[in-house]
């Protein structure tokens, strides 16, 4: 019953993954975090999360956590531990305290990337950065990557969240190659950073923060690439795809209550197949899951 239950839940897949390519990442690619600053990560994300569901009465979960640890010690780097413990904190607190129908607004993990970025450029200046340069451009790595990623995406019945997502990404910095005349060796290299596929498969396609509505979830992951290239490629902003991810959140409980259905909970391989049709079954209330929903 235990091993049955261990493979149902994707978040396990998703822990195993993202803890493997940390540990190849500190032993190939010295990746630049060290083990007092995971552990600080680690504890803060489970303090943040052990306090949430005290303070709402929830039974106390630690994979969530995990997950937004080990997705902040691949992206984020910082002078200190401070700064990721900050992060770590207002990542996974960012789940109790911002929440419509039941269901938290941000990716955790992005909430703490997005947060320290911000306070960088004020109070806590230049003391947190992310980290695209440290995956290198790889097609053997990038396409290891992606396969887990998809692999670990159907498990959580969200494959189709970062393809719409690559896919209208790519076709926009490929035009732009072509309109600028660039060589088209330019976009496909930077298709090939691991960051990149990191954030596509194990960050945007949170099965907790996206929409539940197919069609509803088409337009957030092609919306949220739209908003990545324009703040990339016209605002000049670096870290551009995890501000449009943090603004598509936003929008998203719009999207939902344009095409509304079930809400997805650990273990659906599936979805349920909701009406693709706007305003579908509006007349049905849907079931919620008691509270965090986790």
């Amino acid at each position: 019953m235990l091993t049955r239950s261990i493979f149902k839940d994707p978040r396990h897949y998703q822990i195993a993954t993202l803890a493997a390519v940390l540990t190849f990442g500190i032993a190939m690619r010295a990746f630049a975090i060290t083990p007092i600053q995971i552990a600080s990560i680690a504890a803060a994300a489970l303090f943040a999360q052990f306090l949430g569901s005290f303070m709402t009465a929830a039974r106390f979960d630690p994979r969530s956590a995990l997950v937004t640890t080990l997705s902040l010690s691949l992206l984020l780097r910082a002078d200190g531990v401070t700064p990721l413990i900050i992060a770590a904190l207002i990542g996974v607190g960012s789940k109790f305290m911002f929440r419509i129908n039941n269901k938290h607004i941000f990716n955790p993990a992005n909430a703490g990337i997005v947060a320290l970025l911000l306070l960088s450029e004020g109070p806590m200046l230049d003391t947190a950065w992310t980290t695209p340069g440290q995956w290198g451009t790889a097609l053997w790595f990038a396409m290891l990557l992606a396969g887990a990623g998809l692999f670990v995406t159907y498990r959580a019945a969200r494959f189709d969240v970062p393809l719409i997502f690559l896919g209208v990404f790519a076709a926009l910095i490929f035009a732009r190659a072509i309109w600028l005349g660039d060589p088209l060796a330019i976009p496909l290299l930077r298709l090939q950073n691991g960051a990149l596929i990191l954030f596509a498969f194990f960050m945007i396609s949170d099965p907790k923060t996206t929409p539940d509505g197919p069609l509803a979830r088409m337009v957030f992951s092609a919306g949220a690439a739209l908003a990545a290239y324009v703040l990339t490629y016209h605002f000049y902003i670096a870290d551009g795809l995890f501000y449009s991810l943090a603004i598509i959140c936003l929008v998203r409980p719009v999207l939902e209550w344009l095409n509304p259905a079930p809400q997805y909970q650990w273990g659906d391989r599936v979805s349920r197949a909701p009406d693709l049709k706007p305003f579908a079954n509006r007349s049905e209330k849907p079931v919620l899951p008691p509270f965090p929903a986790e």
